[in-house]
């Protein structure tokens, strides 16, 4: 699994998502609870940016409707979304956030 780097560890804020693209795929990076986290930027009910919704509870939540999603699965947690969005493996290097497209869900 081929992981490249998409930002520095100490670029984020903790639960503030960061919109970064890797190989023309859109993600959020999310760095909560001790952990980072990337998950697909766009919301499967509707196509607006993730990142600009809020973290709480290991989720992020879509500004435009109310959904959140679990950063650990991609799955939502009420309507309207009812479709999961793509998360994917993330390693930490020193100071380097690296994530591979390999999709963990």
């Amino acid at each position: 699994m081929a992981y490249v780097k998409v930002c520095a560890l100490s670029e984020l804020e903790e639960d503030t998502p960061k919109r970064v693209e890797l190989d023309g795929t859109p993600m959020s990076v999310v760095k909560t609870e001790g952990e980072v986290f990337a998950i697909y930027d766009v919301c499967s009910h509707a196509n607006v940016s993730l990142s600009e919704g809020e973290v709480e509870d290991c989720a992020i939540e879509c500004w435009l409707h109310g959904s959140s999603f679990d950063l650990r699965t991609g799955k939502p947690s009420g309507l309207p979304a009812t479709r999961p969005v793509p998360v994917y493996p993330v390693k930490i290097e020193g100071d380097d956030v690296l994530v591979s497209l390999s999709q963990e869900s």
